[in-house]
């Protein structure tokens, strides 16, 4: 079949990768795209937030399969006009990706699924925020309500910086519209754990976790960002603890999704934090995540274009089992000086044909763009090296070779992705 994924970051150049590696697909379009996505991809222009503009694409590319990549043109209401027009889509409706478009109506969700989580406020008033801070004890997890590009989150450490961060989203509209309304929610301890979960509308099939780092700095030092790094498997994640998030996290929400006339089909991402009490949901998001994509299709065995088909035609158990292969992957983000603030573009990159040659890794290109032939930087997060191994120790030594390879003035990354695994 003939693919078009939508979006141009690291997470769809994984898509386009791991679907022109499906037997069942013979082509794979992506649009916009980025530079490094032409090596597996024939590249169209489009604005993925306009449906029209997709459907128009969709038609001229002969597209058997759409599949959406970003949270923006899902909650634009893309997958919506795809299906209108008759055309294959894998994605949530508008109705269904607001599980990731405004936080208060997941906290709702879960807590009409029974879903594990931490108890929370959510309001429009900075007064009133405010006050609502006395029922929680730092640190202080302060959220915009909407779509904030990964940054919409603040760990607070006392209650002079939350007041700022209320202030900053609700006063100063530092995330526009997104920050009109707040969350704050109680702060869940334990490492953090990413797990996606296929949906055909009506069962979800949980993929292999992984785990990422937020944070910009080495220690988790710094300020959030969309994800530095991430690996998989994760050692402490194992099969007993994915069939307990699967009974208690993923299928509950896809049930109740059901229940209110919004089936979800997509991508259903559960981050989790694993907590003394168990695992407990952070948040929920409506597509692939990024990085975490970059380390759980390289370990896919199954044929993604037909298990992302059969999702969108609502009968997942056409597709097959899900199956990964044993080798980890672990994938190093390599940012522009400054990320996840204000930064430079159009700096030069170097050594992405080694990095790409070294054995078992290979290289996503997610902020990137071509200048006079050249391959130059085009936004904060501008690479994601991924590399796999038959264990995360040698997995980790190559995306480090990977990353050592390759360089562009200011270029930042991590040095302690994979370093500690949870057990």
């Amino acid at each position: 079949m003939r693919v078009l994924v939508i979006g141009g970051g690291g997470r769809e150049h994984a898509l386009s990768w791991a679907l022109a590696r499906s037997a069942s697909v013979d082509h794979v379009v992506c649009a916009p795209g980025n530079v490094g996505i032409e090596g597996v991809a024939e590249r169209r222009p489009v604005d993925a937030e306009d449906p029209a503009a997709v459907v128009a694409l969709a038609r001229d590319v002969a597209a058997d399969l759409v599949v959406v990549g970003p949270e923006a043109p899902l909650v634009a209401g893309v997958v919506d006009a795809l299906t209108e027009a008759g055309i294959t889509a894998f994605g949530p409706t508008a109705a269904a990706a607001r599980l990731e478009g405004s936080k208060t109506f997941a906290k709702e969700v879960m807590q009409a699924a029974g879903v594990p989580t931490a108890g929370y406020w959510s309001g429009t008033d900075a007064t009133a925020a405010k006050a609502a801070l006395d029922g929680y004890a730092p640190p202080y997890v302060i959220k915009a309500d909407g779509l904030a590009a990964g940054k919409g989150v603040r760990i607070c450490a006392d209650r002079a910086e939350a007041e700022r961060a209320i202030d900053d989203a609700l006063v100063e509209r530092v995330f526009g519209d997104a920050g009109s309304a707040l969350v704050i929610e109680e702060f869940l301890d334990g490492p953090e754990c990413s797990l996606f979960g296929l949906s055909d509308g009506t069962r979800v099939v949980p993929l292999a976790p992984a785990q990422d780092f937020k944070r910009a700095l080495d220690g988790d030092e710094g300020l959030n960002t969309g994800g530095m790094g991430a690996y998989s498997p994760v050692p402490a994640v194992g099969a007993d603890m994915v069939a307990d998030i699967h009974a208690r996290a993923l299928q509950p929400v896809i049930d109740e999704m059901a229940r209110r006339g919004t089936p979800f089909v997509g991508v259903l991402y559960a981050g989790l934090a694993l907590t003394s009490k168990g695992p407990k949901i952070i948040e929920y998001n409506a597509r692939f995540g990024d990085p975490e994509t970059q380390v759980v299709l390289p370990r896919l065995t199954s044929d993604l274009g037909l298990l992302l088909e059969a999702c969108a035609k609502g009968d997942l158990t056409t597709a097959g089992p899900v199956t990964f292969g044993d080798d980890a992957c672990v994938t190093v983000v390599m940012a522009s000086d400054g990320y996840p603030s204000s930064y430079p573009k159009g700096l030069p990159i170097t050594g992405l044909e080694a990095a790409d040659a070294l054995d078992g890794v290979t290289v996503f290109h997610a902020g990137t763009a071509e200048r006079d032939g050249a391959v130059v930087t085009n936004g904060g997060r501008v690479l994601a090296v991924s590399a796999t191994g038959n264990s995360l120790a040698l997995a980790r030594a190559r995306a480090y070779q990977g990353v050592g390879t390759v360089d562009f003035d200011g270029a930042h990354h991590r040095t302690d992705i994979a370093a500690t695994p949870t057990t």
